[in-house]
């Protein structure tokens, strides 16, 4: 039923959700790589590295069992076995757990400052939840307090470990909450009378090329060290 307010506010979307967290998360995961640049450019650098080093000890392998007519298994337990070839895959291992942890942490710190000091304040809602019609209360309809705004976010971390179900709830009707949303006893809403907006379907479609195209680079990368490898043993 309308009022002289416009109609009332419905349980948010998961999509439309999804899209105002991606939002807000450019902003600490900005900042957060700002920070740690040099960290990362040096961690990426011992990644190549490690990536060139475990293409070496595979092309090897490979050439040896070639060589002397090894199968597939024998060839997989020659890998399994050997010494340097563990030792290559722990260096790859270690430089690419440099490249990401520091950085997520640091963003994460950012994320719980910025997520819980906005929906805790008189806005009740992130500048990207603003964007997308959407405001956090509790179930009660009173605004959160920092306290319940940060174990909010914070529960957020059991919604991820779970394999995204704790997200996939929202989804779920009729209270449609996530997890971290029943922990804190909180909900989000959004406009009645609002469809998703074309600049959002672009930047979904955005993080779609995006997310391609890092695996692209990704299959690029290896794919160039296996060939530098065979090259330096033919």
């Amino acid at each position: 039923m309308s009022t002289a307010a416009g109609p009332a506010p419905a349980p948010a979307g998961l999509l439309r959700r999804y899209l105002a967290w991606s939002l807000d998360m450019v902003v600490p995961l900005t900042v957060a790589g700002a920070l740690c640049a040099t960290r990362i450019a040096a961690a990426a650098a011992r990644v190549s590295a490690a990536l060139d080093a475990l293409a070496q000890r595979m092309a090897q392998a490979a050439l040896d069992a070639l060589v002397h007519g090894a199968g597939p298994l024998a060839l997989a337990r020659d890998w399994l076995g050997d010494p340097a070839w563990r030792e290559a895959v722990a260096a790859l291992s270690v430089a690419v757990t440099d490249v990401v942890v520091a950085p997520m942490l640091l963003a994460a710190t950012f994320a719980l400052a910025w997520f819980a000091g906005f929906e805790a304040s008189p806005l009740q809602a992130t500048p990207g939840k603003r964007a997308l019609g959407l405001r956090v209360e509790g179930v009660d309809g009173a605004r959160l307090g920092p306290g319940r705004a940060a174990l909010r976010h914070v529960a957020g971390a059991l919604s991820w470990l779970t394999l995204n179900f704790g997200h996939l709830l929202a989804a779920m009707p009729s209270r449609h909450q996530a997890l971290h949303d029943r922990i804190a006893g909180a909900r989000v809403l959004q406009r009645r009378d609002g469809r998703l907006p074309a600049w959002s379907i672009g930047w979904l479609v955005l993080q779609l090329f995006a997310a391609a195209a890092a695996g692209a680079c990704l299959f690029l990368s290896a794919h160039r060290a296996i060939e530098r490898a065979f090259d330096a043993l033919l």
